[in-house]
């Protein structure tokens, strides 16, 4: 069976429903594997959106520190124009309702976040700001009638001919796979990081977008770059409560069992160093076995009550009193970096496919993602996306619809959840936060004999394994440390490699079947 829409989204996070509102009254169609809302990471958001709100600050000096954060590898191009809209689409959301948090003068409340020079987080009540950002865009999608919702509907395949969408394979609660075909389709499906095996990540986000994408034959950018993030709580719970960075904004501290800030001895900012430092602090101090915790008590006290509550539910539920004893915590996946490859307006490598998210790779984010700068991008490439798809309609240049349209022949039966732990595993083990080519070169190899035992069963997990090599192998051939990407065999910058990377799926999987 075959369904012709107008424009398709994948994915209804903030990017998908944002997009799907700038779209209106165009008619649209978007696919949710879960009820809207559900299994989004942008409702699992807790610092905010990143914006120069305040009139000491500038957009420029937002990109400086965005530019700066990225190791070396940010495109200051994107970086200027995804912070010159910044503000535009923080008061955009504020029109529609989503309650910030204000002075009692009615100003935006401000957070500091790590290597920002100012404070410029717009937030809702302390840590709460995802889940308050997507509940106002689903009432705006629920009023919208140009917007129609597939709960419950998962996109499996991508179908490409002569590198043209041609449509996209989809299955409704696990039923008979259909194809969709559209004018134009938005990839806007999320990251990776329930790749790893300690994640902040809703259990669905396991780079089934960058593996569609990838086994399309889309270019990918920047995959080895994955953001741990330094503070999820270490209390048995998969996935991982995240502690937001907020907390040490607010002048929380990082100590170990024999009460030692060491942090102090690491970087000049301490507990606000860019991410990817204190995220290797915190895993030197875990792998040694010094329990490094986070302590609120003093900074914060009872008020993590009432201004970080979901914090401060997270902790109930394990048993911690934040006032009272110190948080223990572990490095996390938190943020995939790369993503499918895309332009300044959003379009990948596949013509008729534009990209927008978590699942995106735009050059904003470099080597190290500036502290909320995921969701604000999110919605300036969502805005930018819809216009650039409103314009190729309008031009008449969409996607013909494909009346011969062959099913691919793939396997749809349920992902094995022994495969995927072993999966987990492995990239846990080989290419997490610290790194080395001999582990990475055993990852692609452990990741082929996955392959080899569970592959073409599951279409799911054949864009799982897709993700995890795609990573891995751009991983692997990057022989540097920078940002996120840290080796030990190779533990300084090296000039010549201060660029972006691109591979593709069938170079991955060149290497792959080269080790």
């Amino acid at each position: 069976m075959t369904e012709q829409h107008n424009i398709l989204i994948i994915g209804a996070g903030l990017a998908g429903l944002y997009a799907a509102l700038t779209l209106a009254p165009r008619p649209v169609t978007v696919l949710s594997p879960k009820p809207l809302g559900y299994g989004a990471s942008s409702a699992w958001a807790q610092g905010g959106v990143a914006a120069a709100m305040d009139k000491n600050d500038t957009p420029e000096a937002h990109a400086m520190d965005t530019v700066n954060a990225g190791d070396g590898i940010v495109d200051a191009d994107i970086a200027a124009f995804v912070t010159q809209a910044a503000k535009e689409h923080v008061l955009e959301l504020a029109d529609v309702g989503t309650p910030f948090d204000r002075t009692p003068s009615g100003d935006f409340v401000m957070s500091k976040e790590a290597a920002h020079g100012f404070a410029r987080v717009v937030r809702v009540k302390g840590d709460q700001a995802g889940a308050a950002i997507m509940k106002t865009l689903i009432a705006e999608v629920q009023n919208t009638p140009s917007i129609t919702v597939i709960e419950g509907a998962s996109a499996l395949d991508l179908i490409v001919k002569d590198n043209e969408m041609q449509g996209v394979v989809v299955s409704e609660n696990n039923h008979a796979p259909y194809v969709i075909q559209a004018k134009t389709y938005l990839l806007a499906a999320g990251g990776a990081g329930s790749l790893y095996l300690k994640t902040t990540n809703p259990p669905s986000v396991r780079g089934l977008a960058l593996g569609m994408a990838g086994r399309a034959g889309a270019l990918i950018a920047d995959a080895e770059f994955v953001q741990f993030h330094p503070t999820a709580m270490d209390v048995g719970i998969d996935p991982n409560p995240l502690a937001t960075e907020a907390l040490r904004g607010e002048g929380a501290i990082l100590v170990n069992k024999h009460g030692e800030r060491y942090m102090l001895d690491v970087h000049k900012d301490a507990e606000l160093a860019p991410r990817d430092i204190v995220a290797r602090a915190n895993f030197h101090q875990h792998q040694a076995g010094n329990v490094p915790m986070l302590d609120t008590r003093e900074a914060i006290g009872a008020q993590i009550k009432d201004e970080f509550i979901s914090v401060y539910r997270y902790c109930e539920q394990a048993g911690i009193d934040p006032i009272k004893e110190m948080i223990p915590i572990v490095p996390a996946a938190h943020y995939h970096m790369g993503g499918v490859a895309t332009d300044k307006t959003g379009r990948s490598s596949v013509e008729g496919l534009w990209v927008s998210g978590e699942a995106a790779s735009t050059g904003l984010h470099g080597a190290n993602r500036l502290a909320s700068n995921g969701l604000l991008e999110a919605l300036v490439y969502a805005a930018t996306c819809a216009g650039g798809m409103m314009q190729t309609i309008d031009a008449g240049l969409g996607q013909s619809f494909v009346s011969d349209l062959v099913m691919p022949d793939l396997g749809y039966e349920g992902v094995n959840d022994a495969a995927v732990m072993e999966l987990r595993q492995i990239m846990s083990d080989k290419v997490g936060v610290i790194r080395n080519g001999d582990d990475m070169a055993q990852a692609l190899r452990d990741l082929r004999d996955l392959d080899a035992r569970f592959g073409a069963v599951s279409t799911n997990f054949d864009n799982m394994l897709a993700a995890a090599t795609l990573i891995t192998a751009a991983a692997y051939n990057r022989y540097e440390s920078r940002g996120g990407h840290y080796r030990t065999d190779f533990p300084e910058k090296d000039e010549n490699l201060r660029h972006r990377t691109e591979i593709t799926y069938a170079q991955a999987l060149a290497l792959r079947d080269s080790l």
